[in-house]
């Protein structure tokens, strides 16, 4: 016999693919910032021909904005990064399109791959993205002989991204504050 107490929710939603709704005209909810940077991911024909690499810099390109949020596309040439940091009082969802990126935080390192399950476009690989909260501490590099390309979502859109000094092992580094 079942009980109210007997009832739960295992898992991580983002991991069940078919409980992600749609994405809305305007998200709100964490869920739906995935959703919409996994169909934005999908159709290829949005972003893949703004793409540019640039040997001495990241490149980025603003894609998108929406009622308090942005949309960034960026290249990664081999070896560049984005140093210690954070994203201010933003949330984010980062998204590896093509290539390899290693995630580095206080926690370990991560490869975040490009790629995931063929089929419907909300039905990606966990190990292609990154979902964050404000403050979180994060270095970002590709270091592959390949170039990679990456969606980052940010709400609300992004107004800094203080710069750590303190090596990535350690969890509260002193922010170094930049303004974005």
């Amino acid at each position: 016999m079942n009980s109210d107490n007997d009832l739960q929710i295992a898992g991580d939603i983002l991991e069940v693919p078919h409980l992600l709704q749609p994405p809305r005209e305007h998200p709100a909810t964490v869920a739906e910032f995935v959703g919409l940077a996994r169909s934005i991911a999908a159709d290829r024909a949005q972003w893949a021909h703004l793409v540019r690499y640039d040997a001495t810099t990241r490149w980025y390109h603003r894609l998108r904005t929406g009622p308090g949020y942005e949309v960034w596309l960026l290249s990664w040439v081999p070896g560049q990064g984005s140093g210690l940091h954070d994203h201010g009082r933003s949330s984010g969802v980062l998204t590896v399109l093509e290539g390899t990126l290693t995630e580095r935080t206080e926690r370990g390192t991560r490869a975040l791959t490009a790629g995931g399950v063929q089929g419907h476009p909300l039905e990606r690989s966990r190990e292609c993205e990154r979902v964050f909260a404000p403050g979180y501490v994060h270095e970002v590099v590709n270091d592959t002989l390949e170039p990679a390309v990456s969606l980052h979502v940010y709400y609300p859109g992004l107004t800094q991204m203080p710069m750590h000094t303190a090596p990535h092992c350690e969890a509260h580094s002193r922010p170094r504050s930049v303004t974005a």
